[in-house]
């Protein structure tokens, strides 16, 4: 065997067939690595989905490499040699094919980017990081957008971006419609009589390829959390092409106007489902915004629907990465609120006499998915309300979701669900008491609390501790000035009325303590 000029590492959430990684590629002298490792599902305790989504994801790939007759380097998970980590992997082969140098496109976990580092260091071989061109703003461009920034606000970045792409932009260089943002246009509920436009998503049944990583996963992780039953992810770039058309199709015309909303027993609604598909790059974030345009100017779909969504994926989904990367790896570690609370054990069996919660964490647990109204107002609302500590809601919810991946989501939780970055990300905690959800589902139907009582047995949790999080966190509060409204009904409250309601709280947290 000739000597290998490139080892070219492709990670499990890096599987876009036009990656940087390959610009140069020649079958003749370089070679492809991947490997499936248990350490990437034990490290949290990750759902069967999540791990089957990476597993068949990978398998796919490699089969299109093979298929175009390239070398390829590929461990799976149940080859009996396998040393279970990627850094172990990863070294085994630089001492066997001895590389001249290793290729690998900017990883998605800070960790994950320090072992492949820390490995081709001490096997003495030269690492190339290359920019990940699948994302639309490089780790350089956000740092020039940060630089001199008081705030790292997302609509300011989103702005930026969409003038650099010409998304939504007229000729004359203004926003089309004449604004920014028409997140005011999409805050509607169902009403009583609940979602009457719903058509179904697209299903992609297991291939033969996802059928083994099903029996694999069930067979590895029997303990884990989770389901496969109802596996349907796309888990190629034509999957994931067909997806957004169906989304296109049937979904993005209600989507904005019901994107906050929820429904008991409808877990999709119009949600789009292409967060999969882009996290594990099988889709670029440029075709998809641009699917969504062009509906607009089409008319097939309204532009409060279509901005919405691509201010999901344009700004939110670029703001987080460039977030992330920028204070990583203290951002883990912050807890500005000092919330040590422990995660309640509820949340990984859902079952809890709170309908909200019972509801958004059996659909988790079920699917791998909620949308991001379920995550930040119901899951992550109730562990900010109770003063978990976030490491270990950051840790549930990287294990329980499918589309979840480091960069994305430890900004998303830390940051605007659990405010444990101080403002960093939001510029206020998102707290709201039990009515908030009362009023975009039908979630409270059937529950034995009341969102509207904040004391007393009947008292919905979620109101309870709303009231408690102003109270224990007063101080840093009031000096919030987008928090004014809702500190300021904290002068309603006599002495009696603040004790009622510290020692309800408390009395929630240890039985929740207890529970766990």
């Amino acid at each position: 065997m000739p000597a290998l000029r490139h080892l070219v590492v492709i990670l499990g959430d890096q599987l876009d067939p036009d990656s940087a990684a390959l610009t140069d590629f020649d079958p003749e002298q370089d070679a492809l690595w991947m490997a499936e490792v248990a350490s990437e599902s034990t490290k949290v305790w990750s759902h069967k989905a999540r791990i089957a989504v990476f597993l068949s994801g990978m398998r796919h790939y490699a089969a299109a490499v093979r298929q175009r007759g390239w070398p390829l380097q590929y461990r799976t998970l149940d080859d009996p040699g396998n040393r279970g980590s990627l850094a172990a992997e990863l070294a085994d082969s630089l001492h066997r094919l001895k590389p001249q140098k290793v290729v690998l496109v900017e990883a998605g976990e800070w960790h994950v980017r320090e072992a492949v580092r820390n490995t081709c260091a001490a096997a003495g071989v030269l690492l190339e990081e290359r920019e990940d061109t699948h994302f639309l703003c490089s780790s350089t461009q956000f740092e020039a957008h940060a630089k001199g920034r008081k705030g790292l606000r997302m609509e300011f970045f989103y702005r930026e971006l969409r003038q650099r792409t010409g998304l939504l932009m007229e000729t004359d260089g203004t926003p089309a419609g004449g604004q920014w943002n028409f997140d005011h246009d999409n805050r509607g509920n169902f009403g009583k009589g609940g979602p009457d436009t719903l058509r179904g998503h697209r299903r992609f049944l297991p291939s033969e390829i996802t059928k083994a990583v099903l029996e694999l996963v069930e067979a590895r992780f029997p303990d884990h959390p989770g389901k496969l039953a109802a596996f349907d992810w796309p888990v190629t770039p034509e999957d994931g092409l067909l997806a957004l058309e169906d989304f296109i199709a049937q979904r993005l015309v209600d989507f904005g106007t019901y994107q906050d909303a929820m429904w008991t027993g409808e877990p999709w609604l119009y949600h789009s489902r292409l967060s999969v598909a882009l996290n594990l790059k099988l889709l670029h974030p440029l075709t998809v915004c641009r699917a969504a345009e062009k509906a607009w100017r089409e008319g097939r779909a309204p532009l409060a629907a279509v901005e919405g969504f691509i201010r999901q994926v344009l700004g939110w989904r670029e703001y987080v990465r460039g977030i992330y990367w920028r204070f990583m790896p203290d951002y883990r570690e912050m807890n500005a609120l000092h919330a040590e609370q422990p995660l309640p054990g509820f949340y990984w069996t859902g079952k809890t006499e709170m309908r909200c919660l019972s509801q958004a964490i059996g659909q988790t647990l079920e699917y791998g998915y909620a949308h991001h109204i379920q995550r930040l107002m119901v899951t992550g609302l109730f562990a900010l309300l109770l003063g978990v500590r976030p490491q270990e809601v950051h840790e549930w919810y990287l294990a329980v979701y499918v589309d979840a991946v480091e960069w994305v989501e430890l900004p998303n939780t830390l940051g605007m669900s659990q405010y444990a970055d101080g403002g960093i990300m939001a510029s206020k905690p998102y707290a709201a008491t039990g009515k908030y959800i009362q009023r975009m589902s039908n979630y409270c139907t059937g529950c034995p609390y009341n969102p509207a009582e904040s004391t007393g047995p009947t008292a919905c949790p979620f109101t309870t501790l709303y009231w408690d999080f102003l109270l224990r966190h007063e101080p840093l509060l009031r000096k919030n000035q987008r928090m004014s409204l809702q500190t300021k009904n904290l002068d309603r409250l006599d002495p009696a009325a603040r004790k009622k309601i510290t020692d309800q709280s408390d009395r929630l947290r240890v039985r929740f303590a207890a529970e766990t």
